[in-house]
């Protein structure tokens, strides 16, 4: 069974490689941002959206992680007072 899960991840993990590839290799058009004033290079766009994906992937569950961590702070303070 250990080697079908294998299998299955092995198979999603090239799936979402030659996506992401295809992604890139389609949005190949030069664009410029502009945010609050300031421009970036032309660069490609799938650059961009790549980046946000990245920058979402890790601020999301960070955001999580501290609100784990207060939510237990609070509980343990709640359960601390008579």
């Amino acid at each position: 069974m250990s080697s079908v899960k294998r299998a299955v991840l092995v198979a999603f993990a090239l799936v979402v490689i030659f996506g992401t590839m295809i992604f890139i290799l389609e949005n190949q058009q030069p664009t410029s941002l502009v945010f609050l004033g300031w421009s970036t290079p032309e660069l490609p766009a799938s650059l961009f959206f790549i980046g946000a994906l990245l920058l979402g992937m890790l601020i999301g569950p960070a955001m999580g992680f501290i609100a784990y961590k207060r939510k237990a702070a609070r509980l343990k303070r709640s359960v601390l007072q008579p």
